[in-house]
């Protein structure tokens, strides 16, 4: 039985596609490659991948595109992506959060590097603190062995790394954390992340958990301070 973790690779540059597959099999993992969106898509219905690595620039279906088709399907939103792109704007990176990524990686870079993101993602996404199977905050429900919430029982589509914000928010309903406290307990020791990224998934959360996002009821701002839960549990 193969138990290594699945990953896709899509970027129409074929060196460095197979270089990153030459890099990431040798360090463990399981690969396979896709040069357009196309592909991808199919590859990515036909198989269960543990994560998805992403160039923005594609022929045919744009990686943003194929994100936002595959955040918007229940059976492959909760799959962690990666977003490499030759852009450095951060209009885009922040674009690429909003729309569900996980991480993004600025061309040119080591194998290296993309190697230390891959595991810090997986390490992220995998380990979700399990507690009481389900938590009930309002009209939500998160239950913590299906990794899925749902508001007035309809499931929302959150990625893994949104999931775990709430779950270690409302954990802790009540107590304020501020952005380096939240990427600490978060997304820990990955060393490439920005503040800007906790902004990034509490706004997401918002726009799913909250009936208007601009006057939040669970996920409220102390200004000035950080983010915390209010709600009864």
């Amino acid at each position: 039985m193969n138990t290594k973790p699945e990953i896709i690779v899509v970027d129409d540059e074929k060196d460095l596609l197979q270089l990153l597959k030459y890099n990431l099999e040798k360090d463990g993992y399981s690969v396979t490659g896709s040069y357009n969106g196309e592909d991808a898509l199919k590859n990515i219905k036909r198989k269960n991948f543990d994560l998805i690595i992403l160039d923005l620039m594609l022929p045919g279906i744009q990686g943003m595109d194929l994100c936002r088709i595959l955040k918007e399907n229940e059976k492959t939103s909760h799959i962690p992506i990666i977003m490499l792109t030759a852009k450095s704007d951060e209009l885009d990176k922040v674009l690429g959060l909003e729309l569900g990524a996980d991480d993004y990686i600025t061309k040119p870079f080591s194998p290296r590097e993309l190697i230390a993101r891959v595991k810090t993602v997986l390490r992220r996404t995998r380990r979700v603190p399990k507690t009481k199977k389900t938590i009930t905050i309002g009209d939500l429900e998160i239950n913590t062995e299906t990794y899925q919430v749902a508001k007035k029982k309809n499931v929302l589509k959150l990625s893994a790394t949104e999931f775990k914000l709430l779950l270690y928010l409302v954990e802790r309903k009540g107590r304020v954390f501020n952005r380096d406290m939240l990427l600490d307990a978060v997304w820990k020791d990955e060393a490439f992340v920005e503040p800007r990224t906790v902004d990034v998934h509490v706004r997401r959360l918002r726009m799913q958990i909250e009936d208007d996002p601009s006057h939040p009821v669970y996920l409220k701002t102390r200004r000035g301070i950080g983010y915390y839960i209010d709600g009864d549990l």
